[in-house]
């Protein structure tokens, strides 16, 4: 028996054993449990043994704090305890309704814990995503030049980069059910639907298309997020309800198609367009609001761009802005706001590569930094570190606010399009030296504040514990495991 056999082998037996577990799942570093009574185990107990770092409880869960060996852990107590079958979803499907009373912080901590359980495991599609596109800012034409756009080593690796943002929210939808403990294939599909050829097709030409007489907002929901976590959530329940009261003769085959012919017309014509439809809303709110409010506006608009970004409201602002550089050549105001608010996410994912200790998430952390600066790919930070240390959307605020007001005191303009990526500084060229210099200092000052404010308040300090790995306890992973 090893060392991760042995360590799973004291942990049920100090839980209580298979019949007080109701779900296992396990995140970057700990092992999370779903008992049935959590009274049994002993927290003094459970940290006595050898390899655990500590435990915490919270209203649903009774959490192992183990660190990267985790998954290694967590595969031992699901063979030990024949825990394959409840394993196989989250606790959130499984558990009884809490009794305790729901305040708008508990329904908030839910719906981030949700939406961190539909991204954190695709943080290894994100930053080999991610990499692979800055793999082709290197050494393609923009720098390098040792291949150029039209050669097939460029098109190999930007369809690999493209095909793991594009299908995102087949695999939010797999993500997503699973987290609420439906069947996770129904989920994919659910996220595949959103994005079907057919429906694409539909979109691009234009033409109209209704259900039920009901019409459908005609949106590309390619490399979203947000509206696959809508459309599964809804999708989950209708699947629980067939679930729970078809007859078992029948329910592998009506569920499943019940479920889809009911989620469909409502994911198409009314939960996956509600949050584009709201998103324009606020956009156009925010963008009202920083220009009456002068400096102020724009630096809130800068620290709120990403936030935008994920839900894809950001695209109500980006087209007028558009339309307006190509008819002037130039953009100012709030048209930069998402470029400082790009470096802020840069300067988030270079303070917590200087803080965390722990190897696992300080060479992740670097991956977000490099997929970031080299390739211009955000997603990878916002979605692998801000959702699992959730101050680090704080210090991403500060810093986007701070560079964002500097550029607006100081007037700056954008005369070229460039990508998302460190050559977005070629962007302020055209224009006075001062222009230049500001335009800099406004990007260096977003990614410095964003950077020293992660690396003293991003991470408290039971989330640096758990990423520093007692070398006397645990074996480290010779390879990324997420």
């Amino acid at each position: 028996m090893d060392k991760n056999e042995q360590m799973a082998k004291s942990i049920l037996k100090a839980v209580g054993g298979t019949e007080n577990i109701k779900a296992a799942t396990h995140c970057m570093t700990r092992l999370r449990l779903s008992l049935k009574d959590d009274k049994i185990p002993v927290d003094d107990e459970i940290k006595n043994i050898d390899g655990v770092i500590g435990v915490n409880r919270t209203e649903t869960q009774f959490q192992i704090i183990i660190g990267p060996s985790v998954a290694k852990v967590y595969e031992a107590v699901c063979k030990q305890g024949e825990l394959n079958s409840i394993s196989e979803t989250s606790e959130a499907g499984k558990e009884e309704k809490n009794k305790k009373k729901i305040s708008w912080k508990t329904v908030g901590k839910r719906m981030l814990n949700y939406m961190a359980g539909c991204m954190t495991p695709l943080i290894p599609v994100l930053l080999a995503a991610g990499l692979t596109n800055a793999i082709n800012v290197i050494c393609g034409p923009d720098m390098l030049g040792l291949y150029t756009q039209d050669s097939n080593t460029y098109v190999l690796l930007h369809f690999i980069y493209q095909a793991g943002f594009y299908f995102m929210p087949i695999l939010i939808g797999y993500n997503g059910a699973k987290n609420l403990g439906a069947e996770p294939m129904l989920g994919a599909y659910m996220g595949a639907i959103l994005i079907a050829p057919e429906f694409m097709s539909l979109m691009d030409a234009g033409n109209g298309f209704t259900i039920l007489g009901i019409p459908v907002t005609l949106t590309d929901y390619s490399q979203t997020a947000v509206p696959a976590m809508l459309s599964v959530f809804v999708m989950s329940m209708i699947y629980k309800f067939f679930n729970k009261w078809m007859p078992d003769v029948v329910t592998t085959i009506a569920t499943p198609i019940l479920t889809i012919l009911i989620s469909t017309p409502l994911a198409l014509s009314l939960i996956a367009p509600l949050g584009v439809n709201i998103g324009n809303l606020i956009s156009n709110g925010l963008l009202l609001f920083s220009e009456k409010t002068g400096f102020i506006g724009l630096g809130v608009l800068a620290a709120l761009w990403e936030f935008l970004v994920m839900t894809g409201m950001h695209l109500a602002l980006m087209m007028p802005m558009l339309a307006s550089f190509f008819e002037t050549g130039q953009m100012s105001g709030a048209a930069l706001c998402g470029t400082f608010a790009t470096w802020a996410v840069f300067g988030v994912a270079l303070g917590a590569t200087l803080r965390l200790k722990g190897k696992k998430e300080k060479g992740a952390s670097f991956g977000f930094l490099v997929s970031g600066i080299v390739g211009g790919i955000t997603e990878p930070t916002l979605y692998g570190l801000c959702f699992n240390h959730k101050r680090c959307f704080g210090t991403m605020i500060l810093g986007a606010f701070v560079g964002g007001v500097y550029a607006s005191i100081t007037s700056v303009t954008v005369y070229i399009m460039t990508n998302a990526n460190f050559l977005s500084l070629l962007g302020f060229v055209g224009g006075s030296k001062m222009n230049i210099i500001n335009g800099v200092v406004s990007c260096i000052l977003s990614m410095l504040v964003a950077a020293v404010f992660t690396y003293l308040f991003g991470f408290s300090k039971e989330e640096l514990t758990e990423s520093t790995v007692s070398y006397t306890h645990l074996t480290l992973p010779t390879k990324l495991e997420v």
